[in-house]
């Protein structure tokens, strides 16, 4: 768009667009990308458009079991370069560690200049970037947004791994204004958009269904120290033990099959309740194509249907995301556009 093209469009004098267009020139967020073709008289118009070749944003995914992953992205959400690093369940200061090496291999890799890095982290996570609480990381209170941003100089936006899932989700595409995103990795959890606005809760522990105990069976221990909470069936490490666990005299497909669809089975019983609170219209599942396939989304989708009234399932539906490797990195990275320039 042309100064002008602004000007009409939000309202404000050409004068007012013109000084506010000059201090984003000047910071390297917008550029001119030359002249309109317009039809008006006068003058072309020089147009404007955000810096899509000029920044880039360092986004951090920690959701996995077995690898923490990075990228140095665009903008517009695409990946420049990846990163990785295979952990063997660090806890505490190593895992820390771990992610402020991670991060420095990613903002060396940068072309560009970073307007921020954006982390997605299991655990309950304040707005500020503190970590409350990550049984699977051993954390506690631990500011993980102040080391990063101390360590690197720049801008940083942590935020729940769900949390940053159902963001990239959301800006992919699935843009309905009641959905809920389950994401399976490290543990279990959730992030969810009612009314289109992203649930945060009380003690910025909305989606944390992780550590819901499921049944009355007590179940396996989990890290937290209760028994029986769902993710000691439905989190990836414990999916992966499960399948690791096949008596002799059970066929690989027939054991796989019975492993994911109790997993699916505890995940939606505890799913079924909020789908009728909160009224939802999309439920989708993202974690490793490998473990979160048809054979579990289908046993989710028959216990909820079990156990909801279907008078309220009409507009519902249940799928796979259609990104799960990149869902954590998209939302992260726009989470650090929506804090750094306002791009929601």
């Amino acid at each position: 768009m042309s100064r002008a093209d602004l000007s009409r469009a939000i309202g404000l004098t050409r004068v007012t667009i013109s000084d506010l267009v000059s201090e984003l020139l000047s910071r390297g967020h917008v550029v001119e990308v030359g002249t309109s073709s317009g039809s008006r008289p006068g003058k072309p118009g020089i147009l404007l458009d955000v810096n899509r070749q000029g920044l880039q944003i360092i986004a951090v995914d920690l959701a996995d079991s077995a690898v923490m992953r990075a990228a140095v992205m665009d903008v517009d959400g695409n990946v420049l370069t990846r990163v990785e690093l295979e952990t063997n369940d660090e806890k505490g200061d190593a895992a820390t560690q771990q992610v402020v090496a991670l991060t420095a291999r990613a903002v060396a890799a940068a072309t560009e200049h970073v307007i921020g890095i954006g982390v997605g982290t299991p655990g309950i996570v304040t707005d500020r970037g503190l970590v409350l609480t990550a049984p699977n990381f051993g954390w506690t209170d631990l500011d993980l947004q102040e080391i990063l941003s101390g360590h690197f100089g720049l801008p940083t936006h942590v935020l729940n791994d769900a949390d940053g899932a159902v963001m990239g989700e959301h800006t992919a595409g699935n843009d309905s204004p009641h959905m809920m995103l389950v994401k399976l990795g490290r543990g279990v959890g959730c992030g969810t958009i009612a009314n289109g606005s992203r649930v945060r809760g009380a003690n910025a522990a909305s989606g944390e269904i992780g550590h819901v105990v499921v049944g009355t069976d007590q179940g396996p221990e989990c890290v937290c120290g209760k028994h029986g909470c769902v993710e000691t069936w439905a989190s990836i490490p414990a999916i992966r033990r499960a399948l690791d666990q096949r008596p002799e005299d059970v066929a690989e497909g027939a054991h796989r099959s019975a492993v994911l669809a109790e997993a699916g089975e505890r995940l939606g019983i505890v799913l079924a309740p909020i789908v009728s609170v909160l009224d939802l219209q999309e439920l989708v599942l993202a974690g490793p194509a490998r473990f979160v396939d048809s054979e579990l989304l289908d046993a989710v989708r028959e216990t909820i249907a079990a156990r909801t009234n279907s008078a309220q399932r009409g507009l519902f539906s249940v799928h796979l995301s259609t990104h799960p490797d990149d869902i954590v990195l998209r939302g992260a990275a726009a989470n650090v556009l929506f804090n750094e320039l306002g791009v929601a």
